[in-house]
Formats: C-alpha cells, structure tokens, sequence
C-alpha cells in the first residue's frame, strides 16, 4: 500500500514495447495523426463558427462533436507522444486522474452528441413543418446545455468516487489511464464503483442506441416512402454511414469497460480498442459529418479560393 500522497505518486503505464527505428516511425506516425485530427477538426469547427449562414440547429449541434474530438485526442497524444519519444512511461497519479476524466468525458460526449444529432435529422426529415417550432434557439440551447451538464456531472461523480481510495499498486495494465484501470490499482473494495459505473454504462449505451434506432428507422421509412429516388438513395447512404460510425463507437467503447470485468477477453485487445476509440473517430468524423457535407465544404472551399487569390 502506498501511504505518501497521491499527488506525489508516480505511476508507470503498460510498455509500448518499441525499440530501435519504430519509435522513430511511431512518433512520426503518431505526430502526424494528431495535427491530422487537430487540422481537420478545428477547420470544422471555425467554419460553423465564423459563417453566419451555418448558424442553424443542424450546424450548431454538429459544432460540438470536432470540439470534443479534439478534447479526446489531446487527452490522449501529447502525453502518448511524449513516452515514445523519451522512452518512459512513467506518468504522475494526478496525470492519470486528469487524463482518465477527460478519456470518459469525450467518450460519453461522443453517444449524447450523436443521439442529439439524429433527433435533430429526425425532426427535420419525418416532421419538417414543425422544424422551425421545435428546433428554436431556445430549446435548442437547452438541448446543448442539458446533455453537456448531465454528462459532466455524471463523469464527475464516477472520478470524484475514487478519491477517497489508497493506492495499492504502481504499475498500470493499460496504454492510457481510464476509470477501470484505475480502479485495478486501488486497495480498498471498489463495489460501489463497479455498481455505478454499470449503471452509467448502461444508460449511455441503452438510451443512444434507443433514440439513434428510433429516430433512424422512422427516417428510413419517410425516405421509402417518397417518390424522389435521388432523395431516397442520399438519405438511404446518409443514414446508413452514421449508423456504421455510430456502431462503431458504440463498440469501441462498450468492449473495453466490459473487458476490465472479464478475466476471458485478452489484454492486448483491451488496449487496442481503448486506444482506438481516441484515435479513428476524430479522423472519420470530420470527414463524414463535415467535409462530406455540402454547405461546410463549399465554405471551407470559398475561403481557400479567397486566401490563395489574395496571396
């Protein structure tokens, strides 16, 4: 049991196992990655931002999702490309407690964001009458400041648990720091914990995937239902490629917190998707729900054309 401060405590996270020209390679790599995410992102984001015209239901709640991207990439790369590049993996309690809280403040920020963007196309596409009704600014700042203020507060509650626990351990079985790993490295009974984190696993994953299955299937249904075949076919591609990302980090993030409470599932593949799910979707997203979409890529195209005319 470690008696000193937690403050003062140092951990040590699980090896990258990388030696030689591949932690070279694998800083580059991993560099790359996240001004790739940041570049991508942001641009998405001043885009909303700084054109009036995208300031509508649609836009305004897009804007939330490369904002939390890049929160979940940065709580992941600077501290990951430092260990590759010093070769330590060494890393202070607080650190850990710091970059677990926002690992699971951008996970679970991932399902509320997605689930408010399908009500949103929801009401749009099976209700369109009742659009500008539904969707004012006020409800819709309720909507942002609603979900954004659930979420803290229940990820807060979920860290503010651990606390009050004394450190057993030094060593870290994972690639980065979450509230299970955390919680292996503790000494005391952690019931309360598990019970609750079960409970908030629960209602992220139940309520998202109930609201995006909703909302989803009854905008497949208006689609068919319509004689444009061209309309029908977008909205058939647009709804089926969400769905894939939505699945995607549906799993990405319900396996590894499942896999902490099972002795049966390899480690090694804990760590990969608990990696992955900071890494793939901050790339895809701003690529499916940014570039891909007109209005946002021809402003981002206007402004090009305006800076490379003025130079």
């Amino acid at each position: 049991m470690y008696n000193g401060s937690v403050v003062s405590l140092v951990l040590t996270l699980h090896s990258l196992e990388l030696s030689g020209p591949s932690i070279y390679s694998a800083f580059i790599f991993g560099l790359l990655a996240y001004l790739i995410i940041l570049l991508c992102n942001l641009t998405i984001a001043f885009t909303i931002c700084f054109n009036r015209s995208l300031h509508k239901p649609m836009y305004i709640l897009l804007l939330n999702m490369p904002i939390n991207d890049t929160m979940g990439a940065t709580s992941l790369f600077p501290q990951l490309l430092y260990s590759i590049w010093c070769e330590n993996r060494l890393i202070s309690y607080s650190a850990c407690f710091l970059q677990g809280f926002f690992v699971h403040l951008y996970g679970g920020a991932s399902h509320v964001i997605l689930t408010a963007m399908a009500y949103d196309r929801y009401i749009a596409i099976c209700s369109p009458l009742r659009y500008g009704a539904i969707m004012t600014n006020n409800n819709l700042l309720r909507i942002i400041t609603g979900m954004w203020f659930l979420h803290f507060i229940m990820i807060f509650v979920t860290f503010l648990l651990l606390l009050p626990y004394k450190i057993c351990r030094t060593y870290v079985d994972d690639l980065i720091c979450y509230n299970p790993s955390i919680m292996k490295i503790v000494c005391e009974d952690t019931r309360v914990n598990n019970i609750y984190g079960l409970i908030i696993l629960s209602f992220y994953h139940i309520v998202s995937f109930s609201v995006v299955a909703f909302t989803y299937i009854h905008i497949l249904i208006t689609c068919i239902s319509k004689k444009q075949s061209d309309a029908k076919m977008k909205a058939i591609q647009t709804c089926g490629t969400h769905l894939v990302v939505f699945l995607f980090l549906e799993f990405n993030t319900f396996f590894p917190l499942i896999a902490h409470r099972s002795e049966n599932v390899p480690a090694y593949l804990r760590r990969v998707f608990s990696i992955s799910v900071l890494v793939f979707p901050p790339i895809v997203n701003p690529l499916i729900y940014g570039f891909k979409t007109k209005e946002i890529r021809q402003k981002i195209f206007t402004c090009l054309r305006r800076k490379i005319g003025s130079v």
